[in-house]
Formats: C-alpha cells, sequence, structure tokens
C-alpha cells in the first residue's frame, strides 16, 4: 500500500524560529531524523511505496534523500577504499516528492498528491512526528473487511493532568489522571479510502472536515492501541525520545527485533 506522509508543516512548537532550522520531521533521534524512523516502520510492515507532502523546509528533506548515506545505520566492509553494505534501510523504497505549499492545511496536502494515490483502492497516512508500535497488519486488515471511508488509530489522552471530581459545595470527590478517563485521542496513523476526497473541501482538515463528515455517515473506523506511542510535538518530547534511544529503549523500531 502506498503511504502517505504529511511533512509540510512549520512545526512551531518544536522550533525555535531560526531561519533556516530543519522541520520537525527533520528532527533527530539517534543517528536519523523521525520522518526516517516512521518511514521504517511502514517499510517492516512491506510498505515501500512513499508520497510525502513537503512544504516548510523542503530542501532539508530531499537533501537527506538524495544524498543517504546507508552506512549510518548499516554494518559494512570497506576493502581497498570500496564499501560492501552488510544490510541496507531504503534500497527498495520508493519516495514521490510533492510540494503542496507552505500553509497548507493536512487535508488540502492530500488532495494535492491525490493522483499519485489515485490506483490504490485504500492507502496509509501519517504525519510523520509520531512514533508507536501498534499492530499494522491487523489494523489494516479489520479497515479492509469494513465499509469504512478511513481508520484512525487512537490512544490513550497522552497529558500529565488530573481530571478533578467537584461537588456543587466546592468538594472534590475524586482525582484522576487524564490518560485513565475513558477517553480517545487522535493517534495520526490512518487507512484510507478514495472515499475520502469525497469529504475534503478545498483548504479543508482531513480530520475536522474528512473524517468528522465520514463519522456522521457512521463510516469513520478507530483502531484503540494501549501500547507504545509517542508524539514529537515539542523539544522536551524530542529530547526524551532521542535519551530514551540511546539508552536502547526503542520499542518502535519493530524492524530491530527483526
Amino acid at each position: 500500500m502506498k503511504v502517505v506522509l504529511f511533512c509540510g508543516g512549520y512545526g512551531t512548537r518544536m522550533r525555535s524560529g531560526a531561519p533556516g532550522e530543519v522541520p520537525k520531521p527533520m528532527q533527530l533521534v539517534g543517528p536519523r531524523p523521525l520522518i526516517w524512523h516512521v518511514m521504517r516502520y511502514y517499510a517492516y510492515f512491506g510498505h515501500t511505496d512513499f508520497v510525502l507532502c513537503l512544504g516548510y523546509g523542503a530542501h532539508h528533506i530531499k537533501d537527506f534523500f538524495l544524498h543517504y548515506e546507508e552506512t549510518a545505520s548499516n554494518d559494512f566492509v570497506m576493502r581497498g577504499g570500496q564499501v560492501e553494505l552488510l544490510s541496507t534501510d531504503i534500497s527498495d523504497w520508493s519516495i514521490t516528492f510533492v510540494d503542496t505549499g507552505l500553509d497548507s492545511p493536512i487535508g488540502e496536502r492530500l488532495r494535492r498528491v491525490r493522483p499519485y494515490v489515485a490506483d490504490s483502492e485504500m492507502f496509509l497516512a501519517n504525519y510523520a512526528d509520531v512514533l508507536t508500535d501498534a499492530p499494522l497488519d491487523d489494523i489494516v486488515a479489520r479497515f479492509a473487511a469494513s465499509d469504512a471511508g478511513a481508520s484512525m488509530t487512537v490512544v490513550p489522552p497522552s497529558d500529565t493532568f488530573h481530571c478533578i471530581e467537584l461537588a456543587e459545595d466546592g468538594r472534590v470527590g475524586g482525582i484522576t489522571p487524564v490518560s485513565e478517563m475513558p477517553l480517545w485521542a487522535n493517534g495520526g496513523y490512518f487507512v484510507l479510502r478514495q472515499e475520502i476526497f469525497d469529504y475534503l473541501p478545498e483548504n479543508g482538515d482531513l480530520v475536522a472536515d474528512g473524517c468528522a463528515e465520514l463519522a456522521k455517515r457512521g463510516k469513520l473506523l478507530a483502531y484503540p492501541h494501549r501500547g507504545f506511542w509517542r508524539p514529537t510535538d515539542t523539544v522536551k518530547e524530542r529530547i526524551a525520545l532521542n535519551e530514551e534511544y540511546a539508552r536502547g529503549q526503542r520499542p518502535w523500531a519493530l524492524w530491530e527485533r527483526a
């Protein structure tokens, strides 16, 4: 299946605003950027045909792949100055680079790459900045067996806030972490059918417009996942993820267990 990655946003909560700063999907986790980890996740499940929705910092993403260094994450032998790779990351990947505009919302970015997924009844989509160990084969199988137009992986809220049960007299009846409430948040991993394009207006949003309209029609499927899921919206979250990587705690890297 084709994989559409939304990697053109400004990522303002991750950036300091310095000119020329790399976009969020290009922030490093270990020796490789976030987008690489997301793509390796999909490749692990056999999905290696990628469509990148570019915008802010597009040249950073293009340059990374145009000058890709396999030796950064693969073992190799050097003989007489010649490098022989013992394994490879991306040699079997197909990557389509599409300029989808600097200020386009997610739904509009998807609309602009429609020609590149038109031959796929179903395709995958992702924000390119969230890591997980969700069982993708099972997610796709459940969606394929349904008549839904879209599926989103949903996860418990990751906020550290607590919800307070408050009586009218001001007494607290209970305190519950948000993560333990019967609530689910959009996890950013989508499986879509061509039907999604019927509900995406010009400059619309994938979730607020497309998925919301499908939900009204009973055609939006959710896949609850309580396993590993980690967003990287802020510098703090990215640094924490990088520290976990350095300690060898990387449950999203399913390919390392193969």
